[in-house]
């Protein structure tokens, strides 16, 4: 894919849950040697990182998650939230993630898929979320709209996000994988697609990419499941997270797409010890998807802050007496506007970047 990506717009977050990244960093070497790197430590992994020399990187530990956000909010960016630090932090205008459990996939003709360059295509092509073009991203080569697609809205939409997906190990659930151990993906679709507005997308934080100032107050560390561990069976604050990204776009009329870039996913964890606990995220997205198909945001919303903020004081009023999850969820919304307004907003004062 030819094209022209500033290195200085970009920088690669990456969540670190395991202390030896060589494999993965020099596997990703190709791609990643050329952009700033953002490495943000879980603040409960003990070992020291090893990371490979010949990258433009900074590393960011507990210690500088505590004085940058202080200890009693640090709580927020434990396990797989760790990379939440980085999209604080960073002053790009791209932020490309991806899990330190990933590698780079190849397509059926056997060439690396560059992430990079598939991401910022999506980003930097506008999105199409209020009418379905039925070959799917119509600025693709080789692509364009159909008959019938209505011209006065076939400018599109900035798009904000970019969700990509998985060879491999596909994003399954603790109950879905467990049952079937054995099945991986190995369906390499080479399509991209914008999600229609109104419709909701159990977005993963495995492979995505999105415009920082755009949407960054919107991908939240919020939904802490009791049980919470180690694996992305594990957890919801991507699924959460996802949804809030998603209602926010279609109040304020951004675009979120989904397929390419693939990754290579490697087997990590035990679904079947995961289950147990997952399966409270499991059952309590019965609850979380209905609110979020119905939540409403005011016309005075019109920054992602507002919109945030909003969300949280419905979830508040309306979950928090189901399970004290919510609530508490709805406080780390609050907590994290509050933050970004103060450490992330482009006009606060640069930490360690």
């Amino acid at each position: 894919m030819s094209l022209a990506i500033k290195d200085d717009e970009v920088d690669i977050v990456i969540g670190a849950l395991r202390s030896d990244l060589t494999t993965f960093m020099n596997e990703w070497r190709p791609m990643f040697s050329q952009f700033h790197l953002i490495i943000v430590k879980d603040p409960d992994l003990k070992e020291e990182l090893k990371i490979p020399e010949g990258f433009n990187l900074d590393v960011y530990g507990k210690p500088d998650i505590d004085q940058v956000v202080g200890s009693s909010t640090s709580i927020l960016f434990s396990g797989y939230s760790c990379r939440y630090f980085g999209y604080l932090v960073s002053r790009k205008k791209y932020i490309i993630s991806v899990d330190d459990d990933c590698l780079p996939a190849r397509d059926p003709k056997g060439f690396l898929v560059d992430v990079v360059a598939q991401h910022i295509s999506n980003l930097t092509n506008p999105a199409t979320p209020f009418f379905f073009n039925t070959l799917y991203e119509p600025y693709a080569e080789g692509a364009d709209f159909v008959r019938g697609y209505p011209f006065s809205l076939r400018g599109g939409v900035k798009c904000a996000l970019s969700c990509g997906l998985w060879l491999n190990l596909a994003d399954y659930d603790a109950p879905t994988q467990a049952l079937k151990a054995r099945q991986r993906n190995s369906r390499y679709v080479d399509a991209v697609m914008t999600v229609p507005a109104g419709s909701l997308i159990p977005i993963s934080g495995i492979n995505i990419a999105f415009e920082r100032e755009a949407v960054g107050p919107a991908l939240v560390p919020a939904l802490k499941l009791a049980g919470e561990g180690k694996c992305r069976w594990e957890t919801m604050e991507d699924i959460w997270s996802g949804l809030c990204v998603k209602v926010v776009c279609d109040h304020l009329g951004l675009g979120v797409k989904t397929g390419l870039p693939y990754i290579w996913r490697t087997d990590r964890g035990d679904p079947i010890a995961s289950l147990k606990k997952e399966w409270e995220g499991v059952k309590l997205m019965e609850e979380v998807i209905p609110f979020f198909q119905s939540v409403r945001l005011p016309r005075e919303a019109t920054t992602v802050e507002e919109c945030i903020v909003e969300v949280a004081n419905a979830v508040k009023e309306r979950l928090g007496s189901m399970d004290p999850v919510f609530a508490r969820a709805a406080k780390a919304m609050l907590d994290w506007v509050k933050l970004w307004q103060s450490v992330g907003s482009s006009s606060s004062r640069s930490s360690a970047v």
